[in-house]
């Protein structure tokens, strides 16, 4: 199993959105085929490890970080290969949360006489897929607040300068997180003052950077510019702004990669509950948001974020007018304060990885 989650790993970034799964199959103590899944339309990890087995199959023992499907997608039931092929026991790290499984390919391979194991590393397993179950069980969107400040809590110096707070590794860890995302989020500030491209740099298995995720900018006042670098990338890129955009704003937008949606907002607040639902019906299962501190805090006010990953560098930048990393209405009292649970620590040179889940607020 501890292969099967290795491998479930190396689909991240590929497979939304459908779950990242990994599968291995074991015939006397050796392993005799193994996958992971692929993009989308196209082969399930079982379908890899079996197809890799071949006659070695019959009478041999899956492992798998997820229940096998048994319902016609784009691609035909998992179950209904793992009978064809003979195999004689299942192992699987715990059952699928999408309705459509959720049980279903257990029974259906239980009923062809096939034994099965489930809870085996299960909390590993559901870490790699958290986005899918969010988004699976939610319809929307499985969202990440990174931040990279200073040791008091700044991410700009009081003129917005920005660059670098955070170290090299650190920067080149998030290159990694923009992978295994479906878009990474900004608000309109952080393109206006920053002018990022917003891209992904980390090739991935191959050595070839295969995927762009989607760039989303939020902008309720319509103040960023068509000519921003992140306009001018390959993929897509979308700009949320209100409904009421004037038309030669809307027009200026015609000639660049860009895709308007237009929501609704409260002086110049964009509906974000709205934008996660319209995000959702797009089949985008995880956000990465990037900044700045107005559009995270409004996340947080809001109660829409799900994770939080902070990299913190020993650095004090100081000053009260210097740019602090969540903005927003934020909390009177201290018991009404989001906490983190699952709290994990990570080094990347000098820089400290702080990375948890929201918990329920007690207030």
């Amino acid at each position: 199993m501890q292969q099967a989650i290795s491998l479930a790993k190396l689909a991240l970034g590929q497979a939304s959105p459908n779950p990242a799964v990994g599968a291995v199959i074991v015939r006397d103590g050796e392993i005799v085929g193994q996958g992971y899944t692929q993009p989308a339309g196209s082969s399930h990890a079982e379908v890899m490890a079996l197809n890799q087995a071949g006659e070695k199959a019959r009478g041999s023992v899956m492992y798998v970080t997820l229940e096998p499907c048994s319902h016609q997608g784009k691609t035909p039931p998992c179950t209904k290969a793992i009978i064809e092929n003979g195999i004689s026991e299942v192992h699987m790290a715990m059952i699928d949360p999408n309705p459509k499984v959720s049980g279903r390919g257990e029974e259906q391979l239980v009923r062809e006489g096939i034994k099965t194991y489930v809870g085996e590393m299960e909390e590993e397993a559901r870490e790699i897929i958290e986005a899918h179950v969010k988004y699976i069980t939610t319809g929307t969107p499985f969202v990440t607040v990174k931040f990279a400040s200073s040791l008091d809590g700044k991410i700009a110096t009081r003129s917005g300068d920005s660059r670098w707070i955070s170290g090299e590794e650190s920067r080149k860890y998030v290159h990694y997180l923009r992978y295994i995302h479906d878009a990474i989020m900004v608000g309109a500030n952080t393109v206006i003052e920053d002018d990022p491209r917003l891209t992904c740099r980390y090739a991935g298995k191959g050595g070839e950077v295969k995927r762009q995720p989607l760039r989303v900018i939020v902008d309720g006042k319509g103040r960023t510019s068509a000519l921003a670098n992140v306009f001018n990338e390959s993929g897509k890129a979308l700009l949320v702004v209100d409904k009421k955009i004037d038309k030669e704003k809307k027009a200026a937008f015609s000639g660049v990669n860009a895709e308007l949606i237009e929501l609704s907002s409260k002086d110049g607040v964009i509906d974000l509950r709205k934008l996660m639902k319209n995000l959702g019906e797009r089949e985008i299962t995880s956000i990465l948001v990037e900044g700045g501190g107005i559009l995270q805090g409004l996340l947080f006010d809001q109660g829409l974020v799900d994770k939080v990953i902070a990299f913190i560098s020993p650095v004090i930048i100081g000053g009260k007018d210097a740019v602090t990393t969540i903005a927003g209405k934020g909390v009177e009292k201290m018991t009404d304060a989001f906490r983190l649970e699952r709290v994990s620590t990570e080094r990347f040179g000098d820089d400290i990885m702080i990375s948890g889940y929201v918990g329920k607020r007690k207030g």
